[in-house]
């Protein structure tokens, strides 16, 4: 299995959201609020363009372990994509209140935080962390 090649880096998230179109730069700038209050932690750069929360012990398929963030986002040229790494579709009734959305496995797709509602949306990030969070119980 090949090695991530998204890692954490020094870069300045400031300097990158800078760079951000400003029109959506606000948005961006709210997600960090969220994301920081929902994990208790600082946001970094993780490879040039994910802004990540918090420390993960992400394993694949495998089994082999790799470290990650416990929520994150980017502002891509289409969308916002926000990871929660519980998966998006253990979520269906904040999905279903949140607004105009897409999704993916672990990804959240929205055009602006204009579509969505943001308090929705703030409980859905919160609610994943702490997921992440909660020891998983074996039966």
């Amino acid at each position: 299995m090949a090695e991530l090649k998204t890692k954490p880096t020094k870069a300045s998230v400031t300097d990158f959201l800078q760079t951000i179109d400003e029109s959506r730069r606000a948005d961006c700038k709210a997600l960090v609020r969220m994301m920081s209050e929902a994990t208790g932690a600082r946001p970094r750069m993780w490879g040039p363009s994910i802004i990540g929360f918090g420390d993960h012990e992400y394993k694949n398929a495998a089994g082999k372990a790799s470290p990650w963030f416990i929520a994150g986002f980017s502002p891509r040229k289409r969308d916002l994509t926000l990871y929660l790494m519980t998966g998006i579709a253990r979520y269906p009734s904040h999905l279903k209140k949140l607004g105009d959305h897409s999704t993916g496995k672990s990804c959240l797709y929205i055009k602006r935080l204009a579509d969505v509602d943001v308090a929705v949306l703030k409980d859905l990030i919160a609610t994943a962390v702490k997921d992440l969070r909660t020891p998983r119980h074996i039966e």
